[in-house]
């Protein structure tokens, strides 16, 4: 059996995404890398971290038999920029072409073409702004490939060693987070990690539901989300996972510092967070660097790094390729 091909989506031209795409997959040796980005772009990366340039092919769709480990496959239909981009310098093009290569790396999977997908950091407001088709209500790749790939419904989650954690929403105004955290919402984010975590090789993965509200509410004191919201999402997320027959156990909702700071000493094997920077603070903190983007609910496998673009860092060689080794590891696990 071959190994898998993963689609490697490169992300912002003026970022690090693509010296780290091609660093790690440069180290690549159970997997056959498909980078998706502009070839100047990742030829320029190449040479930065000086990663030699005879072992980058250029493949189209009757090329791909012929990728081998420890090649740098290039998709040869990646969106085209006029030239590089400035480091830390996004132009007016860049936008358009992310979008491109995160579709064109999306569909490779989609119709079979490659078996994992593994995206690198974007610029939202870039891909946002640049006019593109379906740019105008990009949000982040979670939402994006949801609606690209016709899922019924996603989740984003974080893995690494340390933590594993899944968001009931995403990328919400801290204003919107209430409205927007529903029994049925709170049940998907549980059902989700709970399958993730049984992937990972946990039998009955133990999962704690974060609260919202400090103290989880004092009985209705702070906010009634806890007793309204999240404790029938917990009821609900239990009937579904039953019937899917996974094993697990659910307990909440428990205070959000207690529960991040117990499943960091091992008391809980993940945690479910009510909004973004819930989950992404402890999630940083204790695996920065190494934690991976995952999206659950996907017809097919998908994970991320868990940083941004910095631009800051851009063009300086100094860019850490360990989250994109992770995300690739992850993925080629996942897939199997």
């Amino acid at each position: 059996m071959k190994a898998p091909i993963v689609a490697i989506c490169v992300g912002c031209p003026s970022g690090v995404g693509p010296e780290v795409s091609v660093l790690a997959a440069a180290r690549v040796s159970d997997a056959r890398p498909l980078l998706v980005g502009d070839e100047a772009v990742i030829r320029r990366a190449a040479t930065l971290r000086r990663v030699s340039q005879r072992r980058i092919v250029v493949v189209d769709r009757a090329g791909l038999s012929r990728l081998a480990p420890g090649t740098l496959g290039v998709w040869a239909d990646s969106a085209k920029l006029p030239h590089p981009s400035a480091f830390g310098r996004p132009a007016k093009e860049d936008g358009a072409a992310q979008l491109a290569w995160i579709d064109q790396a999306t569909d490779l999977v989609r119709d079979g073409l490659a078996q994992v997908l593994v995206t690198g950091p974007v610029s939202k407001l870039a891909i946002a702004t640049s006019g593109a088709h379906g740019s105008v209500d990009f949000l982040g790749h979670t939402e994006h490939l949801a609606r690209r790939l016709g899922a019924r419904e996603v989740t984003m989650a974080f893995a690494s060693a340390e933590l594993v954690t899944a968001l009931v929403t995403t990328h919400l105004s801290l204003a919107s987070v209430p409205a927007a955290i529903t029994p049925k919402e709170v049940a998907r984010a549980t059902f989700w990690l709970a399958r993730l975590l049984r992937d990972l090789g946990r039998a009955k993965p133990r999962v704690a539901v974060a609260a919202l509200n400090p103290h989880a509410g004092e009985g209705g004191l702070l906010g009634d989300e806890e007793q309204t919201r999240i404790t029938p999402g917990i009821r609900l997320s239990r009937r579904r996972l039953l019937k899917a027959d996974v094993e697990a156990e659910i307990v909440g909702p428990v205070g959000a510092e207690t529960a991040f700071r117990l499943a960091a000493n091992g008391a809980y094997d993940g945690v479910v967070a009510m909004y973004h920077d819930q989950a992404t603070i402890p999630s940083k903190l204790l695996g920065f660097g190494e934690a991976v983007n995952v999206t659950l609910g996907l017809p097919i496998v998908r994970t991320s790094v868990d940083h941004g673009t910095a631009h800051d860092v851009a063009g300086t060689g100094r860019a850490d390729a360990r989250g994109m080794r992770e995300a690739i590891a992850l993925a080629v696990r996942l897939a199997r």
